[in-house]
């Protein structure tokens, strides 16, 4: 019944919103252009199609870092991967002992198109964005997909040397990594184990808001469901619809997280940047949105948040690029050379 509700509650708010704009529709209708080689099972739920730069069915004792990279709206993690190579390769020796994961979360048009077994897990085309459930073949959030990988990680069998896990993103990715960082669960099985985590969010549409203040009050104030998630904390989905706001906002602030944004991502017309009214009450335009979150969470009364703002110079929404500067560096192999804006 409390599914029933959330579903109804959310496809109402999503309808007077319209939250989703034309022009972000349609190029992340087609089906993928590349489905990921690799798969991991979650749970009992599914199956999750993942590259790995490394093949994880041995023992890896090399390897001290994990990064997990998650892909755009558009579900291109072969794109990704691809970046995420060349950013591994960048970073030399850090590198060398780093194993690369890019997840794929795909939807039913590409279980079409390449006619995949029906345990594949599918989601709707944004939906994984926030970790709602899954379509099929069990309604397994995206979320408990990223709680599988790092409990995979967190197995000292296979990595019995791992230090540190990085969960990174960019654009429609980074609204996963944001909301993760908020709700995910993964993290406490790899403090167990004494593995770190970090979270680099770079350069999403939009971030998930604890209070009810928005940097654009007047569009907050004629925007129905403003503060619903993933925008904020109303309506949220079932993973974590068990806690409260201020529990989710006191570890959100503990955890290490990492804006990282570009400085010329400033188009209000980009034709992938959320224009819902939800995502323009949090301002114009990506780069300006990152850092009115940034200032919201300072100002909190919850203490000094974990967080470091890095802003990328000269680059705009190119995740290759933000990925492998300076800065993106710094963020995924803790290399030198750049400095936070906060």
């Amino acid at each position: 019944m409390r599914w029933r509700t959330y579903v109804a509650t959310i496809a109402l708010a999503l309808l007077s919103c319209r939250a989703n704009a034309a022009d972000e529709d349609a190029p992340n209708r087609a089906p993928v252009k590349a489905v990921a080689d690799a798969r991991l099972a979650v749970g009992d739920q599914g199956l999750l199609p993942l590259y790995l730069s490394s093949d994880w069915a041995l023992p890896l004792p090399s390897i001290t870092r994990a990064v997990i990279v998650l892909h755009g709206r558009l579900r291109n993690a072969d794109v990704y991967y691809k970046s995420a190579r060349t950013a591994q390769a960048a970073a030399g020796q850090e590198g060398k002992a780093t194993i690369m994961i890019v997840p794929q979360f795909l939807a039913q048009v590409d279980i079409d198109a390449y006619k995949l077994p029906d345990e594949t897990l599918r989601w709707s085309l944004e939906g994984w964005e926030g970790g709602e459930a899954a379509l099929a073949p069990n309604p397994a959030s995206s979320f408990e997909a990223l709680d599988a990988i790092l409990a995979k990680l967190g197995d000292r069998r296979i990595f019995p040397n791992l230090k540190q896990v990085v969960v990174a993103g960019h654009s429609g990715g980074a609204q996963v990594a944001q909301r993760y960082a908020i709700a995910g669960r993964g993290e406490a099985t790899l403090a167990r184990q004494h593995i770190e985590v970090r979270y680099v969010v770079a350069n999403p549409s939009s971030y998930a808001y604890f209070s009810s203040e928005r940097p654009e009050p007047s569009i907050a104030a004629s925007c129905a469901g403003y503060d619903n998630w993933k925008y904020g904390m109303e309506v949220r989905p079932p993973y974590l619809s068990d806690a409260a706001p201020a529990a989710l906002e006191q570890r959100y602030v503990e955890r290490e997280v990492i804006y990282l944004l570009g400085t010329r991502d400033t188009n209000p017309e980009h034709s992938a940047l959320d224009k819902s009214c939800m995502a323009r009450a949090q301002g114009p335009y990506r780069y300006a949105r990152g850092h009115a979150y940034a200032d919201a969470m300072a100002r909190r009364d919850h203490g000094t948040p974990n967080h470091k703002l890095f802003d990328v110079a000269g680059v705009g929404h190119d995740g290759d690029k933000m990925l492998t500067s300076t800065c993106g560096l710094a963020a995924l192999f803790d290399l030198p050379g750049c400095t936070a804006d906060r």
